[in-house]
């Protein structure tokens, strides 16, 4: 047997010969190697040289209850011997897919009763996009076509799901928005605030949105697009009244509100869902990831009764995917459902876990002048990376600083995610106590070896 080390050469040999990578600079990852995770059991993955490393990512903002869950084996390979596979089309379906559903409609806020299954978050915003046209068509209103989202949001990388986005590096690659799709600012008031307080603020941020709907016409202006916390832009968490004049400017001009639960879903805000958290009650609901903690692709969009009536009666519905609604992503995203509710991680994630989480991080950022921000809600969080913290000077774009960041932090055990100048931590829900003091430690450790390469003390 070869030993570890030529097995990674191998592994990575292999990789740069056949393999195209998602996020990445292909060069840079041709000269360096990629990372090759091989085991995980809990919050920690192995790499192929048999390296513990704390997954302060769950996975890719996912892995909710955490790996090596063998009841969903269990439960996937039952249903492979029980029925591997069937579609959804043509007047069909499977018990397993009406089994979830039903109980995601026990689980989502009030109201949104009806889901429609894909097998990602970018699929759910593509499918949102086609079938609110196709909605407001029915409704008589063929005009009502435009899309409003916001600068950094992020909603998948497919077509439509990029144009939706307010991610400019994302709409660069090899094409522009897609007409019909018009974004406003983000509510970051640590960089947009000024003097104004966060409440004053989240009037003038949410009046954004109002202004943006009269200068297109009301009557032209289909849906808004939102997450509850903006994460791949940065663990942008909105000042307090945001959410609810959000919701009350979309009611005053019929503006369908579609809420993006693909990360903040699932118990990462120390409730089911986000929309909860915030208290607003979304006509469109798109959720992924943590529905299936990851284990298998798979996910589904809410709709309330007034769109999914429209949706039901508005004749052929000619849109859908050949794996939609997959029995056996479906049993699993259920028994994954089972594991959050009997293990009781959404209150603990509200009650004892984020409230330990977010008080040791905000002692490191109080303490590190390399910290300007902390940001985030429940166990989704976000440092600020300042050249000056206290004159409040960014580091400038051409300065990699989170990303050397993270690197030290890797070699020393702990996955962060570097987003722009900000360090982004989403751990499991099932993280206890002592991996959160160790993640504090490696991360204080990372920030100050950070801050001595930059000369900052």
């Amino acid at each position: 047997m070869p030993d570890l080390q030529t097995r990674t050469a191998e592994l990575r040999q292999l990789d740069d010969q056949y393999n195209i990578h998602p996020f990445c600079d292909g060069k840079e990852l041709h000269e360096r190697g990629a990372t090759i995770i091989a085991k995980g059991s809990g919050s920690y993955v192995w790499d192929s040289d048999g390296n513990r490393i704390l997954d302060g990512m769950a996975g890719l903002w996912c892995v909710n209850i955490g790996y090596g869950r063998d009841e969903l084996a269990d439960v996937a390979s039952s249903q492979m011997r029980e029925l591997p596979f069937y579609n959804m089309f043509f007047q069909s379906t499977t018990p397993a897919q009406i089994s979830l559903a039903k109980r995601l409609a026990e689980i989502t806020p009030e109201g949104l009763n009806h889901f429609f299954f894909a097998n990602s978050g970018s699929e759910a915003n593509d499918s949102i996009v086609r079938l609110v046209v196709h909605f407001w068509k029915t409704e008589g209103q063929p005009e009502k076509r435009l899309f409003i989202g916001r600068n950094l949001g992020y909603h998948g990388s497919t077509l439509a799901a990029v144009s939706l986005g307010g991610m400019k590096a994302m709409q660069a690659l090899g094409h522009e928005v897609l007409p019909d799709f018009h974004h406003i600012p983000e509510p970051h008031h640590y960089v947009r605030g000024g003097d104004l307080s966060p409440e004053e603020f989240a009037k003038k941020a949410a009046a954004e949105l109002e202004t943006k709907i009269v200068e297109l016409g009301a009557k032209n202006v289909a849906a808004f697009i939102a997450e509850p916390i903006q994460g791949a832009g940065g663990v942008i968490d909105p000042p307090p009244g945001y959410w609810p004049e959000i919701q009350r400017i979309c009611r005053k001009h019929d503006v369908l509100l579609v809420v993006d639960e693909v990360i903040c879903g699932f118990g990462r805000l120390g409730e089911w869902f986000g929309s909860q958290y915030y208290d607003v009650t979304p006509d469109i609901m798109p959720m992924a990831k943590g529905l299936s903690s990851g284990y298998l692709p798979i996910s589904a969009v809410a709709f309330n009764e007034r769109i999914s009536e429209a949706l039901r009666m508005g004749g052929t519905l000619t849109h859908g995917f050949t794996y939609s609604g997959h029995p056996v992503s479906c049993a699993v995203a259920e028994a994954n459902i089972d594991i959050i509710e009997r293990e009781n991680l959404v209150p603990r994630t509200r009650e004892e876990i984020a409230p330990y989480f977010r008080k040791v991080l905000q002692q490191i950022a109080d303490a590190h002048p390399l910290v300007g921000e902390l940001r985030g809600q429940g166990l989704l969080a976000a440092m600020q990376l300042m050249k000056d913290r206290d004159s409040k000077t960014f580091f400038e774009p051409s300065e990699p600083v989170a990303i050397d960041c993270r690197e030290t932090a890797l070699q020393k055990g702990l996955i962060f995610r570097a987003v722009g100048s900000a360090m982004v931590l989403c751990p499991p829900l099932v993280i206890t106590r002592q991996e959160i003091d160790e993640l504090a430690d490696i991360t204080a450790a990372s920030l100050d070896a950070t801050a001595k390469a930059y000369g900052i003390a």
